[in-house]
């Protein structure tokens, strides 16, 4: 049964959203403010349903063509149909919702919003998953099969150089394919699959393919890692670890940690400290550092990035488990959780060591309200934000923010 809605407003995870005529709340993607559309239900919950829109009756002056054809049926990109000036604009706004809504904080103030260098081809890493015939594509929006897709306008141009050459048996046992380039060009592909084993793959570039296992890595040609060189600096990134996938946005996103810390010293915590990313700019600043992340893979690569200088413990494994069991008090520390945010466990443990000052950097501006609010009521109050938008074209938001004890 279809039903004509009036868009009121863009919501976290690309959603606009509305009203049914029975004043039940709505969630549709692909819309915009102020649009009139008819939609399908595709799922109804009791308080509120998702919908599918099947024609936009009257459209936003605001709505331009999507650079993709494969936008509104690919679930990677959710803003394409929104002129970027705008969607820095729309996340903003739901930036502060979160805060509200999630996190309790009345008018919460955003003190800057940093645009992306690039509006386009700024991903240093693409994860792909495998059609059934073994080409390389992509989630479908609702999640439900792998569709193969033509082009992508999101990857660096090395890899959009090489992705559409890659291709597989249809029972190779290869799940996922990630490739990586760094700013150089070279480029790291990580097959990931089952036990069935190594494919047989023929290799005619000079790049670097490594098999992700259940229980092991082994390379298959070149090298385990990339080099990146941010502000200066080199880190080692192994196939199995994190770094930020927008090199220019990353740089931002250290100044902007820089710019927050530039007065602190004494001991710093770096809490899901991956490879050493703000460690190894503050390692200087600060008389020791105390890191914990759960990734052995981070783990070495933190060792190897930060091997020459400055006293330095790192500890493997999940920070609610490790920094409760840490006496000793941090005069800053910062966290950069997964989109899952703060373990409870992690987010007393914080309140329990009472440093001055804790710089959140987050990727979920939902679980960063909720964890604001536990924090707060620990004693912590939201100072600064700093919104860094590291992936345009989707509604994820990146942001750095800081606490400091009342």
């Amino acid at each position: 049964m279809p039903f004509d809605i009036a868009i009121d407003s863009l919501v976290y995870e690309g959603y606009g959203f509305a009203r049914l005529p029975d004043g039940k709340a709505v969630f549709v993607p692909f819309v915009l403010p102020g649009e009139k559309a008819r939609i399908e239900l595709t799922e109804e919950k009791k308080r509120h349903a998702f919908g599918r829109v099947i024609e936009i009756l009257k459209a936003s002056a605001e709505r331009i063509a999507p650079k993709c054809p494969h936008f509104t049926v690919c679930g990677g990109c959710h803003f394409q149909h929104i002129p970027y000036e705008r969607q820095l604009h729309y996340k903003e706004a739901i930036f502060k919702e979160q805060l509200t809504r999630m996190g309790g904080i009345d008018d919460p103030q955003i003190e800057v919003v940093h645009p992306s260098k690039n509006e386009w081809n700024y991903r240093n890493a693409v994860q792909f998953h495998l059609t059934k015939e073994g080409k390389l594509g992509y989630r479908d929006v609702s999640n439900d099969y792998v569709m193969p897709i033509e082009e992508c306008h999101l990857p660096m141009a090395a890899i959009d150089g090489l992705w559409p050459q890659v291709h597989f048996e249809g029972e190779s046992g290869i799940d996922r394919v990630e490739i990586r380039q760094d700013a150089g060009g070279n480029l790291l592909v990580n097959l990931q699959g089952d036990e069935k084993g190594i494919p047989e793959i023929d290799i005619t570039d000079a790049l670097s393919v490594v098999h992700s296992g259940p229980y092991d890595s082994i390379v298959i040609s070149g090298e385990d890692h990339l080099e990146y060189v941010l502000l200066g600096k080199k880190f080692r990134v192994s196939s199995g670890s994190f770094f930020q996938t927008n090199f220019d946005g990353a740089d931002v996103l250290v100044k902007t940690v820089l710019s927050m810390t530039k007065d602190l010293f004494g001991t710093l915590f770096d809490l899901y400290s991956g490879v050493g990313l703000f460690s190894a700019f503050l390692r200087d600043q600060f008389d020791r550092i105390v890191a914990i992340e759960g990734s052995h893979y981070a783990c070495d690569d933190f060792a190897h990035n930060l091997a020459d200088g400055g006293e330095i413990d790192l500890y493997e494994g999940s920070v609610e488990k490790i920094l409760g069991e840490i006496s000793e008090d941090a005069d800053c520390i910062i966290v950069d959780p997964p989109r899952g945010g703060l373990h409870r466990y992690a987010a007393d443990a914080l309140v329990n060591n009472q440093a001055p000052k804790i710089i959140y950097v987050s990727c979920n501006p939902a679980t960063l309200g909720r964890d604001i609010k536990r924090l707060g009521k620990g004693g912590y109050e939201l100072i600064r934000s700093v919104v860094v938008d590291m992936f345009p074209q989707t509604y994820h938001i990146e942001s750095v923010n800081m606490l400091e004890l009342r």
